[in-house]
């Protein structure tokens, strides 16, 4: 029973967020050219959907990852963990799976994303649970960007071959609170 109400909850929040019209009037995003560069060789990168179209990783300095840190502590653990699999993805690695924008546009407009990117669309089929938007200015979404980092500084680099399983630590089992598994 409980199954049946994420997947009615998850397929009104996707049918709502559709009827949303794409518009593109912040005045963060930019039409700056982009280098195509997938983050997995031979795969095609997904910038998202959403306000940001174009996003330079060093414009943030590394000390806003303590500001993103607690950010995520008051706004994304509820769903999030950093090392497992929880109500939502492991989001270790995560800088090194997406692209920045990509990263920014689901924390920025999740339900635009889950109505129109395949990847987020292929994690709410795989969760089952929407990502509820934090309502979170782009200074803020930055900073969580930044916490990402930092952590993913220490990981490996993924393989040149694109042979690295990128998708190892969603496809856990996951851990939620009592009675929701």
């Amino acid at each position: 029973m409980h199954r049946r109400y994420l997947m009615i909850v998850a397929a009104l929040a996707v049918s709502t967020a559709a009827c949303e019209k794409h518009r593109n009037n912040s005045s963060w995003s930019t039409e700056a050219p982009v280098v195509e560069t997938a983050l997995v060789p031979g795969a095609t990168p997904s910038r998202g959907v959403g306000p940001i179209t174009y996003f330079d990783v060093n414009t943030i300095p590394a000390s806003r990852a303590t500001e993103g840190e607690q950010l995520f502590k008051t706004r994304c653990s509820a769903c999030h963990k950093i090392e497992e699999r929880y109500i939502g993805p492991a989001l270790s690695g995560v800088t090194k799976r997406r692209q920045p924008e990509w990263i920014l546009n689901m924390i920025l407009k999740p339900e635009l994303m889950l109505a129109q990117d395949p990847v987020a669309m292929e994690l709410l089929a795989k969760f089952l649970t929407p990502m509820a938007n934090q309502n979170m200015t782009q200074h803020e979404a930055e900073s969580v960007y930044a916490y990402f980092r930092e952590h993913d500084k220490s990981l490996p680099d993924l393989p040149a071959d694109g042979s690295a399983d990128t998708a190892a630590p969603e496809e856990e089992t996951p851990k939620g609170p009592p009675g929701t598994n």
